[in-house]
């Protein structure tokens, strides 16, 4: 294993990841710096969590120089998190030399980010929709960058950013360095890359098994209606450090994160329709422990990266395999174990058996946690907390009403009482309500499944060929919502609609794009998925 001293970079970069508590190179890292140094362009395939964002930020930003006052280098994400936490990265990476970088997303006011550009960053991260936002504004010109980063290559296809991402890198200089990243190479990314990359080097970290074999995963078959008594069991048992409970819509996750509390849980909710501020007040009380379990839809699934998560629950399937792999992903980083359990009701089983076929591993069963195992859980907890607190000491003024009681009380009666007072036993009769979700099912027909997981169509779901595709624009942003159905591919029509089959697109000024939602049509049912389950640019 490579270290960071053998890639040549320079001294103020060393001292930044020295700084950081880096010491050896990860593998994505140890293949792509060279590449990246030498100015070549390059695929690198590799999983969500590997160090891909110091693997092309390491290179930037040691071969920029400070006094540069041009764009010379564009990252693009398909999120707003993930911009966010690639300018986090990129900023501490380069707080020794002074680089200036900047995320660009939609949901963030306009106007502060044209005034933060006046600053001249040399590096700029953005999302497609806003970016494009900016360029058509002439607040961002691209005629200086040398850089290019597509991150999250095949999620930005996925969410339907094609034409954006070509519009951009027709903008660009062609003299240029291109580096692509991505989890899975399905046949539009090699299209993307014929067209935009110069005889790439390709690199791929990709281990035998799609799962990170340092997660231990189960699943409990459950039916519905018991899913949070077996979620609270579970907490009890297991005390996570931290935990993402996953759910399938935003109903879901309020109604979740509720009972949670109401139960005497610390948790909180994440999904779509929370404003910026409060989703980064979410987060900022889930990273510094004011929370213990953050329950999200699949907008956490990729590009939030929280260390120390203890724990991952599926409280509802996700949709497909790949959402499976990146939300167990969040749990088991930086070569620490994790844990990832599954609810799985009766009625899913075929598709959880879908997903072990995809990502090639067998996920074992394990029995419900019983109400016993849920206290011994608590009770332990509790004891180590005590045990911490006689440790600490400064306990002097609490001795004498302590030595009263022992004079009065047997001292197991009391401690017992104690600790039964600091399990909060008196929350867990709090009656709470959760609305049931339909069960996900597959299509009884065997999968065209391919190396990399996918269905010759690009999708699980299937995408119907009938029909038009239609998008609606609205003004400058990069809002994009809309779903599948049976008769075609339908992007929430509007203002611009045209006939059957005929484009239309919509576009609002926050630059946000919602997911698809998969609908049902009379007999040919499909598996419903929220309008929401991810955070869009």
């Amino acid at each position: 294993m490579k270290t960071f001293t053998d890639f040549g970079l320079e001294p103020r970069v060393l001292q930044a990841i020295t700084e950081l508590g880096f010491e050896e190179a990860t593998p994505i890292q140890s293949q792509a710096i060279p590449i990246a140094i030498a100015g070549k362009d390059m695929i690198g395939q590799a999983q969500t969590g590997t160090g891909k964002t110091a693997a092309f930020g390491l290179p930037l930003i040691s071969k920029i120089p400070r006094e540069e006052e041009r764009i010379v280098a564009l990252v693009m994400t398909p999120t707003r998190e993930l911009a966010i936490q690639v300018a986090e990265e990129i900023g501490k990476l380069s707080r020794f030399k002074g680089i200036r970088s900047l995320p660009i997303y939609g949901g963030q006011d306009i106007g502060r980010q044209i005034r933060a550009l006046k600053k001249k960053p040399q590096i700029i991260i953005g999302t497609p929709g806003r970016l494009l936002d900016h360029i058509n504004r002439k607040t961002i010109r691209l005629d200086d960058v040398q850089t290019v980063v597509l991150d999250e290559a095949d999620e930005m296809l996925d969410m339907g950013f094609m034409d954006d991402i070509q519009s951009i890198l027709k903008l660009v200089p062609e003299q240029r360095q291109t580096m692509l990243f991505s989890a899975t190479m399905p046949p539009n990314i090699h299209k993307l890359a014929q067209q935009f990359l110069k005889e790439p080097e390709h690199v791929s970290v990709i281990p035998k098994h799609v799962s990170a074999p340092l997660i231990d995963q189960a699943y409990i078959e459950v039916p519905e209606r018991q899913k949070f008594e077996a979620l609270s069991r579970l907490i009890d048992m297991e005390s996570p450090d931290l935990a993402i409970v996953f759910g399938r819509t935003k109903r879901r996750v309020d109604e979740l994160a509720e009972a949670l509390q109401k139960r005497g849980y610390s948790a909180d909710g994440l999904h779509g329709d929370l404003s910026q501020h409060q989703r980064d007040t979410v987060m900022r009380k889930f990273r510094d422990g004011s929370i213990d379990v953050l329950v999200a839809t699949d907008v956490a699934a990729r590009g939030l990266d929280v260390s120390g998560v203890s724990h991952v629950v599926n409280f509802d399937l996700p949709q497909d395999p790949e959402s499976y792999v990146h939300r167990i992903g969040r749990t088991g980083r930086a070569g620490k174990e994790g844990t990832a359990w599954s609810f799985v009701t009766p009625r899913e089983m075929d598709h959880l058996h879908f997903i072990e076929r995809v990502t090639r591993h067998r996920i074992p069963r394990k029995p419900l946690p019983t109400m016993a195992e849920a206290i011994e859980g608590k009770q332990r907890v509790t004891a180590e907390r005590v045990l911490e607190m006689v440790e600490n000491g400064e306990l002097n003024e609490y001795k004498g009403l302590a030595i009263q009681l022992l004079e009065q009380y047997d001292s197991v009666q009391l401690l017992a009482a104690a600790m039964k007072l600091l399990t909060g036993d008196d929350k867990k009769e709090a009656d709470v309500h959760l609305t049931p979700e339909d069960p996900i099912r597959v299509k009884r027909r065997k999968p065209d499944i391919r190396s990399n997981g996918r269905k010759p169509s690009g999708g699980y779901g299937g995408r119907s060929q009938s029909g038009g595709y239609n998008r609606d624009r609205q003004g400058q942003g990069g809002n994009r919502s809309g779903g599948y159905s049976k008769g075609g591919y339908s992007r929430d029509g509007g203002s611009s609609n045209r006939d059957s089959g005929g484009y239309n697109r919509d576009r609002s000024g926050s630059g946000d794009r919602k997911p698809r939602t998969y609908n049902n049509s009379s007999s040919d049912r499909r598996p419903s998925r929220s309008s929401d389950d991810s955070f869009n640019g």
